[in-house]
């Protein structure tokens, strides 16, 4: 059974330990991990083969945000998160332990499409804890000359995304709202590709990115053309990108959030930003725990890690 992002009352965690391997966007290294059950109250944390210290996937554990989302502790660092995390977060798992050997994440087809396959195969088991959240009270903002991000207070206790890209062509100017859920985002967001233009490449190279980027994990488009032999999976499949980004940088909140974000023209940087602002906004938030209720997961308690 398919988890619910919207209705549960307790935390979650992995039926099974799931592995997956690749290559990485940016350093285009071979990338293996295991994500495994957690107990209540782990959160999402990553291992990186050969070091002792944890980290937690936590805003204050951001360490880069340009074209990726990085987390870092002490000079333990893994790079490009972000796909991970909204395929976890967009799916509803609350508590798992990442087992990664090197210091980037694996991208698979440059969406969360395969991150998402297998939290489906693993399946989700409900703790007996209760859900932790963050409840939205006052409107915050972020700016960068013409691009912005908000986050507000919304009248219920979901997450709802609003988010406008404007691009050259043929990608233009892009608009997507909708209200999270795990179908939605399994069907609305999950397959929607990372994307570049060949123009940017050699820049990107050398500042030591896009270093993996190929036809096989990223939407690549030259002037008005999409040089991807299937086209785009959506029309619009480069803003449903950017609120799949969204979602994985709001993860870092470390509980879902439940408020109204919008953004024109954002990113990682403003979306980091943004979940800063939030955090250490005094009265722009309030904890909940246990408010939301459902009877479809069993009732299972994993060892703690």
């Amino acid at each position: 059974m398919k988890p619910r992002f919207d209705t549960r009352r307790r935390q979650t965690t992995l039926g099974k330990s799931i592995a997956l391997s690749g290559r990485g966007a940016h350093g285009d290294r071979p990338a293996r991990l295991r994500i495994s059950p957690a107990g209540a109250d782990v959160g999402i944390a990553f291992a990186v083969a050969g070091e002792v210290r944890q980290i937690p996937a936590c805003w204050s554990n951001v360490g880069a945000t340009q074209l990726r989302t990085e987390i870092c502790s002490g000079s333990v660092r893994v790079s490009t998160v972000e796909h991970l995390l909204a395929a976890l977060s967009g799916m509803g798992v609350d508590n798992a332990l990442i087992e990664i050997d090197g210091p980037e994440a694996p991208a698979m087809d440059g969406s969360a499409r395969d991150f998402v396959a297998a939290i489906l195969e693993a399946g989700l088991v409900r703790l007996a804890a209760p859900r932790r959240g963050i409840k939205i009270l006052k409107t915050v903002r972020v700016s960068d000359g013409a691009g912005w991000a908000e986050l507000s207070p919304s009248d219920d206790e979901e997450l709802h995304l609003d988010v406008e890209i404007a691009f050259p062509g043929p990608i233009g100017r892009q608009r997507l709202a909708l209200s999270l859920s795990a179908e939605v985002f399994e069907r609305e967001l999950a397959s929607a590709r990372s994307f570049g233009f060949v123009q940017d490449a050699e820049r990107l190279w050398r500042q030591g990115l896009a270093l993996g980027a190929s036809l096989e994990n990223s939407l690549v488009l030259d002037g008005s053309r999409v040089l991807n032999p299937q086209g785009m999976r959506f029309p619009d499949e480069p803003v449903r990108h950017k609120m799949l980004d969204v979602v994985g940088d709001l993860a870092l909140a470390g509980a879902p959030v439940a408020g109204v974000f919008r953004s024109y023209r954002g990113g990682h940087g403003l979306n980091f930003r943004l979940v800063e602002r939030l955090m250490t906004t005094p009265g722009a938030f309030v904890a909940t725990r246990g408010e939301r209720r459902s009877n479809t997961l069993p009732e299972v308690e994993p060892a703690r890690l």
